[in-house]
């Protein structure tokens, strides 16, 4: 494998971001006043090139779980093919399983963009990521293109890895939970009960949640009162859901702004505007941005 270039580096006063566009397209670290914001990449990971040790990847051109790696649309039945050992189903679309390539980069703001064309997958698209750091936050506008020849089904999202700090709290408006079923795979949303509500803010659950919430305000904060700061999550209209991972076994856990629900294909979510599946015609875009404003906690 050739070695890893040294990060893409950005910054805007006390913030910071690492971009490494060879590993997916991710985000290596974010930092503010010194202060990690997510799980930051080791040498390790980042020398092995490995995405699952990045702060934060994109998932493109759909988020999460697609059910037996198969879903009909418009009278076909289309299939996707496993990409995450030893998981058995595809994972996060195909984005975060390739290279970047910059297109644009200047001191606080990066371009980075992918073209796949359909093989093994039926997706033909191309993608781009503007980051743009300011004093105020890092901005994250993701494009995504249909570049093939019918009108597919599509989505996308930011998946960042978070240190799980023993007092991180977590708060953000959502009216629906989707039931986990095996593999990860979403199944059918309910109501959401107080138990399982993070409107006031609140510790991260003792036990596991992989759960879809859906119709998400777009907005979410994160504290990490032992760091002395925080992070606001605020998301486009077109992000409606917010997929939470937190194993109580692992150090850390992701909190993932996405347009569509986990599993919306094997629901036809593109018949309802809750789902949030985005049907794209030959040549037609998608677009959203995603912004992550650090704050300082009081003493």
């Amino acid at each position: 494998m050739a070695a890893i270039p040294e990060p893409l580096t950005l910054r805007a006063g006390a913030l910071e971001a690492e971009l490494v566009p060879q590993i997916g397209g991710s985000v290596s670290a974010l930092r503010w006043r010194g202060i990690d914001l997510m799980r930051r990449i080791s040498d390790d990971d980042r020398e092995a090139g490995n995405v699952l040790g990045v702060a934060m990847f994109p998932m493109m051109p759909y988020a999460n779980r697609i059910a037996g790696n198969t879903f009909e649309f418009r009278a076909k039945r289309w299939r996707v093919q496993p990409n995450n050992p030893p998981e058995t189903i595809n994972v996060h679309g195909s984005g975060w399983k390739h290279p970047w390539t910059v297109t644009e980069t200047g001191d606080a703001q990066a371009t980075l963009s992918l073209d796949i064309a359909a093989s093994l997958e039926p997706y033909s698209y191309h993608a781009t990521q503007a980051f743009v750091l300011s004093e105020e936050g890092l901005g994250v506008t993701m494009t995504l293109t249909n570049t093939g020849p019918v009108s597919m089904p599509f989505g996308f999202g930011l998946h960042p890895w978070f240190d799980r700090d023993p007092d991180v709290t977590l708060q953000f408006n959502a009216t629906r939970f989707y039931l986990e079923e095996p593999q990860g795979i979403s199944g059918d949303p309910i109501t959401l009960a107080p138990e399982l509500d993070f409107a006031d803010g609140r510790p991260l659950p003792a036990g596991w949640r992989n759960n879809d919430y859906g119709g998400w305000t777009g907005e979410a904060t994160l504290r990490f009162p032992a760091r002395g700061a925080g992070l606001r999550i605020k998301a486009d209209p077109i992000f409606k859901h917010l997929m939470l991972y937190a194993d109580p076994a692992k150090p850390y856990f992701c909190v993932e702004p996405q347009t569509m629900a986990s599993g919306a294909f094997n629901r036809g979510g593109w018949s309802d505007p809750d789902e949030g599946a985005i049907v794209l015609a030959p040549g037609e875009s998608s677009a959203g941005t995603v912004s992550l404003m650090p704050f300082a906690l009081g003493a």
